[in-house]
């Protein structure tokens, strides 16, 4: 009787399951995809503002890129150089980021030495947070990036058309 010896097993990637490949009907020459319809999309606004908030968002990240700044970070050193000394749930609820996110936020930006977290003095259970002076330094340096990013939506838009965006939008950032 022969003895097996096992042999090591060699790790096995998990593939997805492939498509099938698109069917050509012979004779025909290959068209060209035509573009995928809305539907009621094309009609609703708030579909409308999703895709200029995608594009806007996709903008201001390039010009933030070369800073390696998120447009929430951005946010959140805004928020602080306005309220030096803010409770950090207060920034959580203004910006309506969970708490948990805007934490490891914070962690991030304290850890590249741009905030500065100390428990609250009127209530140790809560942190406040301060800008340091690199974090007042690099606001600074991060705001001509903002106006060109606003600059780019302008000339997308019209200036007068953003002026009105801006404007019709008031409305819900007075709510926050």
């Amino acid at each position: 009787m022969r003895k097996r010896v096992a042999r090591p097993r060699q790790a096995t990637r998990a593939t997805k399951p492939s498509r099938p490949a698109p069917r050509i009907v012979s004779g025909t020459k290959a068209a060209k995809a035509k573009p995928l319809a809305l539907g009621d999309l094309s009609q609703l606004l708030g579909y409308s503002i999703r895709r200029a908030q995608l594009w806007i968002f996709k903008e201001f990240s390039r010009q933030l890129a070369a800073f390696e700044i998120s447009p929430a970070q951005f946010s959140v050193l805004c928020v602080i150089d306005a309220n030096p000394g803010v409770n950090q749930l207060a920034v959580a609820q203004l910006l309506s980021i969970e708490r948990a996110g805007l934490g490891r936020l914070v962690d991030h930006l304290e850890g590249r030495g741009l905030v500065r977290r100390t428990a609250s003095a009127i209530n140790r259970r809560y942190y406040v947070l301060y800008l340091t002076e690199a974090g007042t330094a690099l606001l600074g340096r991060l705001r001509p990036a903002a106006a060109e990013s606003d600059k780019a939506l302008a000339a997308k838009i019209g200036p007068r058309a953003y002026k009105e965006l801006q404007r019709a939008l008031s409305v819900f950032v007075a709510e926050a």
